[in-house]
């Protein structure tokens, strides 16, 4: 494998983050101190939240947002498979039950549809899974929440800085999650955070993140003194770190340009890519402008599994990283065991048959850009071989209208047109 390998996606730290760490360590607190709250002050003003609690990662943000909700044991959380199991996971550590609904095969997005459909009485909340970005219909979710009298809980890991009819997520919905992994859209290391505009779930995830402990004097039941507090509920140990909420907040100063360049180098492969009838380029919603966190290309046609591997593989080969995201859900074999039957979300499956996600992030160069259109182009003529065109003559790589340009220095509204379903 070439040693100049493109990952599919990576961090970008520059020096900035190294003296806002370093100066982070030379403090008083390494664990929790001011720059948590500074952190998730922050984080409001650039989502337009009301608050926001800080925690070491995104599961342990959906944990919270669980317990925080009161899900439980005999509850039912509906929500996409086309996701990391942690969506569903943390639903199994309260003793709840994820029911997959299915998504819609343009986007990949949770089908409101099939997820009021999947609703029974035990259902306690849907949970939305904003893929590859782009912010789910989260109107209609609203609208089947408000008349089943369910939370609606955005599972944004991919979302951080996206939009949906102006509205920006983290206003969505009535609990949000983030996720701060590496190769999202900033970087705490490892982190997430819980968006909401219900103060009172503000004050069970955090105290949930901490053991369960309650400082309020107002709450106490008892006053041993000034130095007491007590544990009123189970918690866990979910803090975060005072030194990764200060490279946080030098990652979210930087988060405009960061979605800039994202979507920069998403319009360059939408040019580069969308004529080609062998691929599928991101289909968005009308109103709706992604975060680009991934940029997945479909294999059309049929067999598309066996296509798809051989895509991936050739251009492994020519140091392009690549991935797969995702198995659904209930694919897994801790899943299997747990009674879930394939075929349950047959719009998912086929979509984990043909996705591909191809190298997006801010640090790539016009140079790297341009190396991956190179090499998904080649190796999908060594791959792919012929399609039907429209007008059902066999032909080879259907070239593009638009004239090929470099990454322009411009951000794309990510306002692109459904390309054909699958």
């Amino acid at each position: 494998m070439p040693s100049d390998r493109l990952p599919y996606g990576r961090q970008s730290i520059d020096e900035s983050d190294i003296a806002a760490v370093s100066e982070a360590l030379r403090d008083e607190f390494l664990t929790t101190g001011p720059r948590v709250g500074a952190f998730e002050a922050a984080l409001c003003e650039a989502t337009g939240a009301a608050h926001a609690a800080a925690l070491n990662s995104g599961t342990s943000a959906l944990h919270a947002i669980y317990a925080g909700l009161g899900i439980g044991p005999g509850d039912e959380i509906v929500t996409s498979p086309l996701t990391f199991a942690a969506t569903a996971n943390a639903a199994l550590y309260v003793g709840a039950r994820p029911v997959f609904a299915d998504v819609d095969p343009a986007t990949g997005l949770l089908d409101p549809r099939a997820a009021e459909a999947a609703i029974t009485s035990r259902t306690r909340a849907i949970v939305a899974v904003d893929y590859a970005g782009q912010p789910a219909d989260y109107d209609a979710l609203r609208d089947i929440c408000r008349r089943h009298r369910l939370a609606l809980v955005a599972d944004a890991a991919h979302s951080l800085g996206a939009t949906e009819r102006g509205r920006a997520v983290g206003t969505l919905a009535d609990a949000t999650m983030l996720s701060f992994h590496p190769v999202k859209h900033i970087t705490t290391m490892e982190g997430g955070a819980v968006l909401t505009g219900d103060a009172a779930l503000q004050r069970r995830v955090t105290e949930f993140r901490s053991h369960g402990m309650v400082r309020d004097a107002t709450r106490l039941r008892r006053h041993d003194g000034p130095w007491y507090h007590e544990m009123q509920a189970l918690g866990y140990n979910y803090r975060i770190t005072d030194v990764a909420c200060a490279l946080g907040l030098s990652q979210l100063r930087r988060l405009p340009a960061f979605l800039a360049r994202r979507r920069e180098i998403a319009a360059r492969y939408d040019d580069a890519f969308g004529a080609d009838e062998r691929l599928m380029t991101p289909a968005v919603r009308p109103g709706t402008v992604p975060a680009w966190h991934l940029y997945v290309l479909r294999v059309s046609g049929p067999d598309p599994a066996r296509r798809r591997r051989a895509l991936f593989e050739a251009l492994q080969a020519r140091g392009i990283g690549c991935q797969v995201h995702y198995l659904p859900v209930y694919r897994h074999p801790y899943y299997e065991d747990l009674g879930y039957p394939a075929g349950l979300c047959p719009a998912a499956e086929d979509l984990y048959a043909r996705i591909l996600a191809i190298p997006l992030y801010p640090a790539m160069s016009d140079e790297d850009v341009e190396r991956v259109v190179a090499a998904v182009r080649s190796s999908v003529e060594a791959t792919l071989g012929t399609v039907r065109s429209k007008s059902h003559q066999v032909t080879s790589s259907k070239p593009s209208s638009r004239e090929r340009k470099p990454v322009s220095s411009s951000a794309s509204s990510g306002k692109r047109s459904a390309n054909s379903r699958p």
